[in-house]
């Protein structure tokens, strides 16, 4: 396939497959570090979630380093240019696959760039940003015009120090000295085509349960692989006859809700199905086995003993109903 071709399937890409590639597509865009630990959770979050699409990482960064990474905004955009190509490739070879883009930290900047420079015509399910090095201030028109569903953006306060003081001096990716949208969120634009065009963005502020998860809403954990899994994972699975993700399934993974519905979509059910799968077995029963009560023996002195009966009794059946019962 093309798209092997221009990356190469190897482990590195654990869950691109020619089986998942012809159910969707999910790419993940790394901050500025580049492919590591933090954003590989993102990618076991995904899966673990239930999200057997191809999942793929795809390191958009330089070796020269988290400030080049930081402030070349034109060799990112070339970079965005270069993604939205390959995604186009993708969707010639399957067509009518679902893509959706998933950006944590600078990584969410070029997410939303890539959605921008799609051929015209040609969209891409949505956007999901974890803590988008982004300004506030940033129009999110043109990438919202480039997807069916939206863009979810989380956000948490408590990142005051990469999305605060460190954008504030060192810049966001788009080059404005201030906080991030990651941190206190995008503006919404006052005039009304393009606010009308923002109430397909959905912005969610980071949440006290959401530490029981791995997020405690500092920047580090925004991609904890239990807290993608829980909070990331159902906008992927949601039910793909709805055109828009919509409030109402907000609510429902905020609630988390979806963890004890029944499956909308095959790929709900897909889910469940490999969540049974995990389910520690029963432990056997404690209850004390009745016996039967043991008649006086009669039988006189020097005799010989009574030898078994051949006809059936109820020891092999007990033994047969500890032999079932899992270890």
């Amino acid at each position: 396939m093309l798209i092997c071709l221009a990356t190469g399937c190897n482990s590195l890409q654990p869950y691109r497959t020619h089986k998942r590639l012809a159910r969707g597509l999910v790419i993940v865009l790394p901050g500025i570090e580049g492919r590591g630990g933090l954003n590989e959770a993102i990618c076991h979050g995904l899966n673990d979630g239930g999200v057997n699409w191809a999942i793929e990482l795809y390191d958009w960064t330089s070796p020269l380093g988290l400030l080049y990474n930081l402030r070349a905004e034109d060799r990112n955009r070339r970079r965005a240019s270069q993604l939205a190509w390959r995604i186009t490739r993708y969707l010639w070879d399957y067509p009518g696959r679902p893509v959706i883009l998933v950006g944590q930290s600078g990584g969410g900047a070029i997410a939303v760039w890539t959605a921008e420079k799609l051929l015209t015509g040609l969209k891409i399910d949505g956007i999901i940003l974890l803590a988008a090095s982004l300004s506030p201030e940033y129009l999110l028109d043109f990438a919202l015009a480039n997807t069916r569903r939206g863009i979810v953006s989380f956000c948490s306060s408590r990142d005051w120090m990469l999305l605060g003081v460190g954008t504030t001096v060192y810049g966001t990716m788009d080059g404005r000295h201030t906080s991030s949208a990651g941190r206190v969120g995008f503006k919404i634009p006052e005039d009304p085509p393009s606010k009308a065009a923002y109430e397909k963005v959905y912005q969610i502020a980071w949440q006290r349960e959401m530490s029981e998860v791995g997020n405690p809403g500092f920047h580090l954990t925004s991609g904890a692989a239990r807290f993608v899994a829980d909070y990331v994972a159902p906008f992927i699975l949601a039910d793909p006859n709805k055109i828009e993700w919509g409030g109402e399934l907000v609510g429902e993974v905020l609630d988390r809700k979806w963890l004890e519905q029944p499956p909308v979509s095959p790929l709900g059910e897909w889910r469940q199905a490999s969540s049974r799968l995990t389910e520690p077995a029963p432990r056997p029963s404690t209850r004390p086995v009745s016996r039967p009560t043991r008649r006086p023996s009669t039988r006189r002195s020097g005799s010989r003993p009574r030898q078994a009966s051949s006809g059936p009794t109820s020891r092999p059946a007990t033994k047969l109903r500890r032999e079932k019962a899992p270890v």
